[in-house]
């Protein structure tokens, strides 16, 4: 039963990462068995390939824009209980963005996080369970926030400083949910995650953002040591636009919709295994921008 319970609420705790590229904050709060507590550490990753000029929603000419973006998110966290639990996040990014006319790249660590999870209700029986968490937290300014000075006609159309920049400058408060339910080998996970702005560096002001994720699946192996399973996941995320001293970007504002697969294992209940691609189905965008093609991410958490 406990590796049942454990791959469930993996699939459902570690789905954030597959929302908005620059914002979601990677969750493993929810990867733990029932009743037991302790460390939990891992890595996760996603990379995002920009390379479609999109005006107001709809594909335009370009001159080979490209932005990409590898986010490499080392958490850690401990579970007080089979309830209570927290995480620190420490993203490390790297872009590389241009054109057939120019090319550039930045590295970095980014805004580092501190968050907290807490169970409100949980169901565990034979055929059946039932999960539900929510999430609060805070970002800190730690990512260099100084492309956010940059000038749009220095970069490639559809580029601009906030896309490439490591920091934000802000302290932003983080809240969210999550759940799961599995009934036999089937089961429905999804998770969602809203980030609170405040006014960084430089005067410029990231929107408030919605990220969310989820799907059905199936356990394609059950055994005493440990399980796979298969999910088809919906993931989106939508905002709206940023500001710079008060006034509107209008090139920065998106709300897109992916679907794919995902592959969620785990081993004995302690190393999980997360491996995902994202295929857009739905990208609306104010402005001149550059959107993304396809992401892919993955991640492995070990608790202790």
């Amino acid at each position: 039963m406990k590796i049942l319970v454990f791959t469930v609420l993996a699939a459902a705790g570690i789905q954030s990462l597959s929302a908005c590229d620059c914002c979601s904050v990677f969750s493993a709060c929810n990867l733990q068995a029932e009743n037991e507590k302790g460390f939990v550490a891992g890595v996760a990753e996603q990379y995002t390939h920009f390379g479609t000029l999109q005006m107001d929603g709809t594909k335009t000419a370009g001159n080979g824009e490209y932005l990409d973006s590898f986010t490499l998110q080392i958490f850690a966290g401990y579970n007080f209980n089979n309830r209570l639990s927290v995480q620190l996040n420490l993203p490390v990014i790297y872009r590389a963005y241009g054109s057939h006319t120019l090319s550039a790249d930045t590295a970095g660590l980014g805004d580092i996080s501190l968050t907290g999870n807490f169970r409100v209700f949980q169901h565990t029986g034979t055929d059946w369970s039932f999960n539900w968490s929510v999430l609060g937290g805070v970002k800190l300014p730690t990512g260099d926030s100084r492309d956010l000075t940059i000038a749009d006609d220095a970069l490639p159309d559809g580029i601009g400083g906030h896309d490439i920049a490591l920091g934000s400058g802000s302290v932003d408060g983080l809240v969210g949910s999550s759940f799961s339910v599995k009934w036999k080998r089937l089961f429905l996970a999804g998770s969602a995650q809203y980030a609170i702005r405040s006014t960084g560096d430089f005067g410029h002001r990231y929107a408030n953002d919605w990220t969310w994720s989820g799907g059905p699946g199936a356990y394609l192996w059950l055994g005493q040591r440990g399980t796979l399973a298969l999910q088809v996941v919906v993931s989106g995320e939508s905002k709206y636009k940023d500001t710079f001293g008060g006034v509107a970007d209008g090139d920065s504002a998106v709300t897109a919709v992916y679907l794919g697969p995902q592959v969620n294992a785990n081993w004995g209940g302690r190393l999980g295994v997360q491996v995902g691609v994202d295929l857009p189905v739905s990208i609306a965008n104010s402005g001149l921008q550059i959107v993304p093609d396809y992401r892919v991410h993955a991640a492995l958490t070990f608790r202790f």
